[in-house]
């Protein structure tokens, strides 16, 4: 008997939303306003390389890089399905949005644990 994957789905799209909620704001305030108008120092190459070499730092990358790309493939493909009224591609679609998703998490977790201890 086969299962159906669209739960699994939705888990991935739900962490991706939420995940981007709640992190991808704080990210963007410390990264891209707080440090450049010096309210924060901005990390020097070596130390932003010591913290992304961390363990828990690389999953924490990992997961604010993949789930996002969950959540954007699930919306994306149902914005396909419903908004263009292609629900007659639903396999090209599923394997396009997945597989963009399943790709770019894989590259991550390439780039980001092939980085030097």
């Amino acid at each position: 008997m086969r299962r159906d994957p669209t739960p699994f789905l939705w888990l991935l799209f739900s962490a991706g939303g939420t995940l981007a909620a709640f992190f991808f704001a704080a990210q963007l305030f410390i990264v891209g306003i707080a440090q450049p108008l010096g309210w924060l120092p901005a990390p020097t190459y070596e130390q932003a390389l010591d913290l992304a070499s961390h363990p828990i730092a690389r999953l924490y990358l990992l997961a604010f890089i993949s789930l996002p790309m969950f959540h954007w493939a699930h919306r994306f493909r149902y914005t396909l399905y419903d908004g263009l009224m292609l629900k007659h591609l639903t396999i090209p679609i599923v394997i396009f949005c997945y597989g963009a998703a399943l790709i770019a998490t894989i590259a991550a977790a390439w780039l980001l644990f092939s980085l030097p201890r």
